[in-house]
């Protein structure tokens, strides 16, 4: 078969929405699998459905990368959306055809910085992993190029300002908090390390918008399994095919204005443009992340592997609706009732696709942090709201106990027992720590020492009234009757 580009696409009878020519209008820091799942899709939707008509030139933004394999085809890659929506199965196919193509600075620095030339250049958007958007101050004016991304960035603007250009609409997509803010902040110290003229740091304040956003899909990249067949159904060969999840959200925290030079509402896209990203971050690690957290020990310990199949437990599907319903949504008050709903209801379907096999040891990895961050913020909300201790997150504290607990320290590893299983528990050395001196520890005593400490939970969970008590009679019932009996008993 032949390597995938617009003849060869001509050639295999694609009949779908193809854009050739167009000039580029988004510079894009990153050529993983996300953003070509998500930005470069969302700017394709937008080039057919609302006249955007701009192509993305994607910058490599380490020595390594994938500008070989994306020029090699100009630019176009498959993508399908594969999972399940309002109940039903869905495998769409769309040929990507908004990427112009890759540059890699390391290799040809000159031709990184002739895109800040380009008139047509009005939006930046980067994912350079969660370590991308951090202060080198090693990196000099003088690198070519700088080898932090911020740094990268500083350089491209300094020359966009160099040659009276217009600034950015600059898109962070890195998975850290406030990363637009974050971002801007390492590139005011690349200005003032590098002692760059203050008319310039006055251009970046004035001129550019560096935009904290939310990003939410779940990318499975490349389909090295069904990549042969996949190739064979579309009669060419593409060595950057990507899969992904069909919903997608992403929140942009921006003024107003954004919504008049990128056409999102006219493309019907899931993309919110508000002044406050903060609600909908709390929305999503509350709910989705939360009840991932909430339900995948308690329902690993009852015998499931993957999330898919806990939701076709009627048990553990039912404990998962009361926990998102009646215990996460009720704490929640930054958003509407009816908004909270809807998104608990599109978490189902994520939770159900059939093309992803979500395995709970892998969601498990590091729970200590996660509880703290994605369920006990509904823990303390709930107590606010109710004045009393939620029985299913509860539960999840107790699930956690027992699945750590059972741990023992072998051979460098701290392993544990799931009848004739063995499980790797992977957290930090300080949990392992906690739990590996109490393996086995009666309920009660094990429920008041991980409820005091203050390191793991930023402060003393015992405090709370009832909570000790109710977390040490639900492990206690965990060991005796097993999970899925405790489970069935919450959801009576």
């Amino acid at each position: 078969m032949e390597l995938l580009n617009y003849e060869v696409l001509k050639k295999s009878g694609y009949e779908g929405y193809v854009l050739e020519d167009a000039p580029v209008r988004v510079l894009q820091f990153g050529e993983g699998n996300f953003l070509r799942a998500f930005v470069d899709y969302f700017i394709d939707m937008m080039n057919e459905k609302g006249g955007f008509h701009g192509k993305v030139m994607i910058v490599q933004p380490i020595p390594q990368g994938r500008t070989a394999e994306i020029n090699a085809q100009e630019g176009l890659y498959t993508l399908y959306l594969r999972g399940s929506e309002n109940g039903q199965q869905v495998d769409e196919r769309r040929v990507i055809s908004s990427v112009a193509g890759c540059l890699n600075p390391y290799a040809d620095y000159e031709a990184f910085l002739a895109c800040a030339k380009n008139p047509d250049l009005r939006f930046i958007a980067s994912n350079t992993t969660e370590a991308g958007i951090a202060f080198d101050p090693s990196c000099r004016f003088e690198d070519r190029p700088a080898s932090s991304f911020p740094g990268k960035l500083t350089q491209f603007l300094y020359e966009r300002w160099r040659t009276g250009g217009r600034g950015f609409w600059i898109l962070s997509c890195e998975l850290i908090d406030n990363n637009g803010r974050e971002l801007a902040a390492c590139v005011r110290r690349y200005i003032e390390l590098w002692g760059l003229e203050p008319e310039f740091a006055a251009w970046v304040e004035r001129e550019n918008v560096f935009c904290s956003t939310l990003v939410d899909r779940i990318v499975t990249g490349y389909p090295r399994r069904d990549a042969e067949q996949m190739n064979t159904a579309n009669g060419y060969l593409d060595q950057n095919l990507v899969t992904a999840e069909c919903f997608g959200l992403w929140v942009i925290e921006a003024p107003d204005s954004l919504y008049n030079e990128l056409p999102v509402r006219e493309a019907g896209l899931p993309i919110l443009v508000t002044p406050d990203h903060t609600p909908y971050k709390q929305r999503k690690v509350r709910i989705l992340n939360g009840a991932h957290t909430g339900m995948i020990l308690g329902a690993y310990l009852a015998g499931q592997d993957i999330v898919r199949d806990c939701m076709k437990d009627t048990v553990i599907r039912k404990f998962t609706d009361r926990l998102i319903f009646e215990e996460i949504i009720p704490s929640i008050t930054t958003l509407p009732h009816d908004e909270l709903c809807a998104f608990a209801a599109s978490v189902a379907d994520r939770f159900e696709n059939p093309y992803i096999d979500h395995r709970l040891l892998d969601i498990a990895l590091n729970s200590v942090s996660k509880w703290r961050a994605r369920v006990m913020p509904s823990l303390l909300g709930y107590l606010q709201e109710k004045k009393a201790v939620p029985a299913c997150i509860a539960f999840s504290f107790a699930a956690l106990l027992e699945f750590y607990s059972r741990g023992v320290l072998t051979d460098g590893k701290f392993t544990a027992q799931r009848g004739a299983d063995t499980y790797e528990i992977r957290d930090d050395q300080a949990v392992i720590d906690f739990f590996a001196a109490r393996h086995d520890m009666d309920a009660q005593t094990l429920a008041a020492d991980a409820c005091r400490c203050e390191a793991f939970w930023g402060r003393d969970l015992s405090q709370i009234p009832g909570f000790v008590d109710t977390v040490s009679a639900d492990l206690q019932a965990i060991r005796t009757e097993g999970a899925g009996a405790v489970m069935e008993k919450l959801v009576l």
